[in-house]
């Protein structure tokens, strides 16, 4: 019969002590509720560029304004803005940049995305589009009607000093 007691108290011992164990065990953690759907946020406005200096406006009346054809088979498009006078808008594929034209002491036309990320070089007979922040050429080799006609010009210069 001590046999028999001393299962039943071993018995009961354990159950207690599996029951103390399962008490203190870490809870296991409630699943978290999906979030709500943020509302979405209307679009930021762009702030309205400043306004033009004097210098500005003189380098956009040099700028070559028009459709370019550019090296594999990319165009793009420079195009004044009624709105914001001595500014430019560059467009190609899906994107469009505002820039603000600035002449350089070489005599080429730099064109400078207001993000400060994208700048377009025009030189008389090409221009190009480069990403400063990669460090790449995005267009190259980008000719429009008058960058032609001035190419031309300097291939018929080479020819006649020959």
């Amino acid at each position: 019969m001590l046999n028999k007691t001393t299962l039943v108290i071993a018995a009961a011992l354990s159950l207690v002590g599996t029951l103390a164990v399962a008490q203190t065990a870490a809870p296991q953690k409630a699943a978290k509720p999906a979030p709500a759907k943020a509302a979405k946020a209307a679009p930021a406005k762009e702030a309205e560029p400043p306004a033009a200096s004097a210098e500005q406006l003189a380098a956009a009346e040099r700028v070559y304004y028009g459709t370019y054809e550019c090296e594999m088979g990319q165009s793009a498009t420079v195009a004044t803005l009624p709105k914001y006078p001595g500014y430019a808008e560059v467009k190609s594929g899906k994107q469009t940049w505002l820039m603000k034209p600035v002449a350089s002491s070489t005599g080429a036309i730099r064109l400078e995305d207001l993000k400060e990320r994208f700048l377009v070089i025009q030189i008389a007979n090409k221009s190009m589009l480069f990403d400063s922040k990669t460090g790449q050429r995005v267009l190259d080799g980008c000719v429009n009607a008058n960058q032609r006609e001035v190419a031309a010009a300097l291939k018929a210069q080479e020819t006649a000093a020959k």
